[in-house]
């Protein structure tokens, strides 16, 4: 018995490892630096109980990324998305203070491919894999979600 719990925990840090990084940069792009740590950690302390199960999935990481959304939006009804408007924190992508309003304005699938893909540099699959969607689904969020920002930016420099 012993072994075998250590051999799960084993598994279990390696998994961390590799997807914590993934899905804390999904929900942060999704509802900002605060609520989207605290959505990872919830989806994480999820993933440890449910582990039997959730090693036997395709995809992990993106089934963790819809626990995480569900985690944050019990938390929105509480209090208000906060997104940042420069200078994020480190190891997040540097903003102007006209973006994080312009980024609020985006659909919640429209922000996430903006920013996983254009803040921290995902590739199209990656970033598809960790939201859970397929590549042409992400590529319309993103579409989308960026002619809005032009606009919004645009609109911006005119006043």
């Amino acid at each position: 018995m012993r072994a075998e719990l250590g051999h799960t925990t084993d598994a279990f840090t390696a998994f961390v490892g590799e997807a914590e990084p993934r899905l804390r940069r999904a929900l942060v792009a999704t509802y900002g630096p605060v609520l989207g740590r605290e959505a990872a950690l919830d989806a994480l302390s999820w993933a440890w109980e449910h582990w039997s199960r959730l090693e036997a999935m395709v995809n992990p990481v993106g089934y963790l990324y819809r626990v995480g959304r569900t985690a944050a939006r019990r938390h929105l009804s509480t209090r208000p998305l906060a997104l940042p408007s420069t200078g994020a924190a480190a190891g997040e992508p540097d903003t102007v203070p006209e973006l994080g309003p312009a980024l609020h304005r985006l659909s919640e699938q429209q922000r996430a491919a903006v920013v996983l893909v254009h803040g921290y540099g995902f590739s199209l699959r990656e970033a598809a894999d960790v939201l859970d969607v397929g590549v042409s689904t992400l590529r319309e969020h993103l579409g989308r979600g960026m002619a809005r920002l032009r606009e919004a930016m645009e609109d911006h420099d005119e006043q």
